[in-house]
């Protein structure tokens, strides 16, 4: 016996999951399910229930009602929900594992490490959740104020929709929930259609831990269907979104008078000085050109080397790409998988040809099978390719050669994203210099970008998003600054 088999069933040989309304485990309105189809050899993993607006309007509506639920519990009792949730996450994480590699494609060290992010993250939002406080305004240093003291706490904002990417299902998910359920909000949750079954069964894990019903809803489906409904609903008062910038943009011009926080597109670069620690950069930019095939945000979707060391740079990095091995995300001795889906093979693929034809050189990889692609190194590229400016989100170490330091931080800057860059130096001057002058959310120095667990804020400018995201970061953005002042009576 499971505690994951409350939510699914099997008929005619195929598993069915349910989605998770007003505390109940439920199937969609109309009944119809979307297949989520296994990226390494196209297996049936399940079939998913597909929302409709009618199921919207109910999760929304659960939620709503629910809002009360989880703004009324003290911070300590918020705080240990979190806690129970990690505790039983951690005893319930191997199902979830198998789950996460089979519908995501993703290897076995980094759905493992996908589970213990989560696990801690939800550990440091429960702390983060006691320490929500305010301040104490004496007023006497205007006209008028004597004796007037202002009392400024912060308040849940109420309801959250919270849709989420199929690169890191579970994580990114958590990385909303848990700020969400700290700072006293209820949620709806609209995990992405490739990926969507390991949430469910963190789902059932919030369940037993003990949250109230209708505080948390899950709903599967198509965006296209109840993305705009769920965006512009009144009753919702912030989205929190992470995925493209075509879809974010579109999300808030239906959003109407709602708090976004948007995550969205990235090009980040990693730019590659003369004094650098060669070996560094280029294991660096390894990672994050090629982590989880590319598919991230956050990647080094660029790397700038400046000319007199790019033939050392390139050299050594084709024979680090060398070791990432494509294969099967089962076999322990993989480090690259597939990638999501056709689509995003396709693109991938389209980038890289239209790189070539336009004169960039393949040093290594460069083609795909279905939806492996090789990892590739792409030297020589120029501002005329395509490659040079759209997301890339495969595995592809792109390399830009550059004259100098101020040639790296214009091209940088000339992109129309601004989430996430690096650079390699060993000078600190132009390391901090660097640092204040690339237009984007978080600039890392010697390392490639990550995220982590939240302890620093992260978030982008331009075409890459609103607003920032982090453990404490992320409550502030979900609660609001509500204002007491004592007034003394007079005489």
């Amino acid at each position: 016996m499971s505690i994951f088999d409350e939510i699914r069933f099997v008929s005619n040989n195929e598993t069915f999951y349910k989605m998770f309304i007003d505390g109940n485990w439920v199937e969609s309105s109309n009944k119809q399910t979307f297949e989520v189809r296994n990226p390494h050899d196209n297996s049936l993993v399940g079939k998913v229930q597909k929302a409709t607006q009618e199921d919207a309007e109910k999760a929304v509506q659960a939620a709503f009602n629910s809002k009360g639920k989880i703004a009324s519990m003290s911070a300590l009792d918020r705080g240990n929900l979190l806690l129970k949730i990690a505790e039983l996450l951690e005893q319930n994480k191997d199902e979830i594992i198998k789950i996460l590699i089979d519908e995501s494609g993703k290897i076995g060290k980094d759905a493992n490490g996908e589970i213990d992010a989560s696990i801690t993250r939800l550990r440091y939002a429960a702390e983060e959740a006691k320490q929500l406080g305010g301040e104490l305004i004496k007023g006497d240093y205007a006209p008028h104020g004597k004796g007037q003291i202002g009392m400024v706490v912060r308040q849940p904002l109420g309801v959250i929709l919270a849709v989420t990417p199929f690169n890191y299902p579970i994580f990114t998910a958590i990385a909303k929930i848990a700020p969400a359920i700290a700072g006293g909000n209820s949620l709806v949750v609209k995990p992405a259609s490739d990926d969507p079954i390991c949430l469910l069964l963190v789902t059932i894990v919030m369940q037993e831990a003990g949250i109230p019903p209708g505080v948390i809803n899950v709903i599967t489906g198509s965006g296209s269907e109840i993305g705009d409904y769920l965006a512009s609903h009144e009753k919702i008062d912030m989205i929190s979104f992470t995925g493209s910038t075509f879809v974010g943009r579109h999300m808030a011009s239906v959003a109407g008078m709602k708090r976004l926080q948007l995550e969205l597109g990235g090009k980040g670069a990693g730019i590659v000085l003369g004094d650098a620690d060669l070996n560094l950069a280029v294991k660096e930019c390894a990672k994050g050109a090629l982590k989880f095939s590319g598919q991230r945000c956050d990647a080094i979707s660029r790397v700038l080397i400046v000319n007199p060391v790019a033939d050392n740079f390139v050299n050594m990095m084709v024979e680090e790409v060398k070791n990432w091995k494509l294969g099967d995300p089962k076999d322990p001795n993989t480090v690259i998988g597939p990638l999501i889906n056709e689509r995003a093979a396709q693109k991938v693929e389209e980038l890289v040809n239209d790189a070539i034809n336009k004169g960039a050189k393949i040093l290594l990889g460069g083609k795909r099978n279905g939806l492996y692609f090789e990892p590739t190194v792409l030297d020589f590229v120029n501002k005329e390719m395509r490659i040079a400016w759209e997301e890339t989100f495969g595995p592809v170490v792109t390399v830009i050669r550059v004259n100098d330091y101020e040639e790296a931080i214009r091209i940088a800057n000339e992109s129309n994203y601004g989430l996430d860059s690096c650079i390699f130096t060993n000078d600190i001057d132009k390391a901090l210099d660097a640092s204040q002058r690339i237009e984007c959310g978080s600039v890392h120095i010697n390392s490639h970008p990550t995220h982590g667990v939240g302890a620093f804020p992260f978030g982008g400018d331009k075409d890459s998003g609103l607003g920032r995201e982090g453990i404490k970061y992320s409550i502030e953005e979900m609660t609001k600054t509500h204002t007491i002042v004592y007034h003394p009576r007079e005489g």
